[in-house]
């Protein structure tokens, strides 16, 4: 792991509770081995299930999982989770942001558009469309999705894979909370799902605290600890 991290952010209070919360083609589980970690360290843990129909009902899901918090509460965000974090960081119970390989949108931002004018990564290839969801293939999934991961294991996360809406990726947010919230961001250096290069670039222009692993783009199940000391962290001292 490179630490490229700039000493500007820290957290406005500190926190006690931990919300996290799942991108695309994964579940609330993807987070497991950070939760224990998470929770070694004395914070309280909850994992949102995301629907995947709309940024709306995910942002919902986030929203329902954030009212239940008892004080400050670092919100956490990987891969498609950038953007429903982005859009309800705003909320009263959050005290900072964690990016994990994931989007940064500004408010109405067109993301595809920026995306664009990074590398085009391999996964995109593999979604397979039915009936208006899209998953990735098991061979995408393998191989782009979860590279790095344990073949065992990852042919586990592919029969679990939540299905997008098709329309999931035009979404756009109301709301940049990264532009009030401290933000942190763990760039994935072989992440072939979103590429590297635009993670360093939302990373940048948000002024996150950076980390870089040498993972692929589920970082918080082949690099636990890094990505748990990241949030904790964030969570400022207790």
């Amino acid at each position: 792991m490179t630490d490229n991290s700039t000493p500007s952010a820290s957290p406005s209070v500190p926190a006690k509770n931990v919300v996290l919360v799942h991108g695309a083609y994964a579940d609330g589980s993807s987070w497991a081995d950070v939760i224990a970690l998470l929770q070694t360290a004395g914070l309280s843990v909850t994992s949102v299930q995301n629907p995947l129909t709309s940024l709306a009902d995910d942002v919902a899901a986030t929203r329902r999982a954030l009212d239940l918090q008892d004080g400050p509460t670092v919100l956490v965000g990987h891969s498609w989770a950038g953007t429903v974090i982005s859009e309800t960081g705003d909320h009263p119970s959050v005290s900072a942001l964690v990016y994990v390989a994931a989007r940064a949108p500004d408010a109405g931002e067109d993301y595809k558009s920026l995306a664009s004018r990074f590398p085009t990564p391999p996964a995109t290839a593999g979604l397979v469309h039915s009936a208006g969801f899209a998953q990735l293939s098991e061979q995408a999934f393998l191989e782009n999705f979860a590279n790095g991961v344990p073949p065992e294991r990852a042919r586990v996360l592919a029969a679990v894979q939540g299905a997008i809406s098709d329309t999931l990726f035009a979404s756009r947010t109301t709301v940049a909370a990264w532009r009030q919230k401290p933000s942190w961001y763990a760039v994935s250096l072989q992440d072939r799902t979103t590429s590297p290069e635009l993670q360093r670039f939302v990373a940048d222009r948000i002024g996150a605290t950076v980390i870089e692993v040498d993972g692929g783009h589920l970082s918080m199940i082949t690099h636990p600890r890094e990505i748990a000391d990241l949030i904790i962290a964030a969570a400022g001292p207790r």
